[in-house]
């Protein structure tokens, strides 16, 4: 559990630095960094993240992939939930 809550918050900075870098014209994180947070587990924090910085809103890749990656990830929480 708190590998989930560390790894959104990390998620959702990462995506706010990004933005600010991106603002500033600085060295960013990488697209794949960022969705292979998400693929780790912090798929909700990217996704509150991206909304409140308003980041990587026109990309496809982290508009639907995100809500994706997290659909994914819940049903193979449910999926363990039952089976273990």
């Amino acid at each position: 559990m708190m590998y989930l809550v560390a790894v959104n918050i990390l998620a959702f900075i990462c995506f706010g630095v990004d933005k600010q870098k991106a603002k500033t014209h600085q060295w960013r994180i990488s697209e794949n960094t960022l969705l292979g947070i998400a693929v780790c587990g912090g798929s909700l924090g990217a996704i509150c993240g991206m909304r409140l910085f308003r980041h990587k809103t026109k990309h496809p890749k982290f508009t639907i992939g995100l809500p994706v990656i997290l659909l994914l990830q819940a049903i193979a929480a449910v999926v363990a939930y039952t089976v273990f």
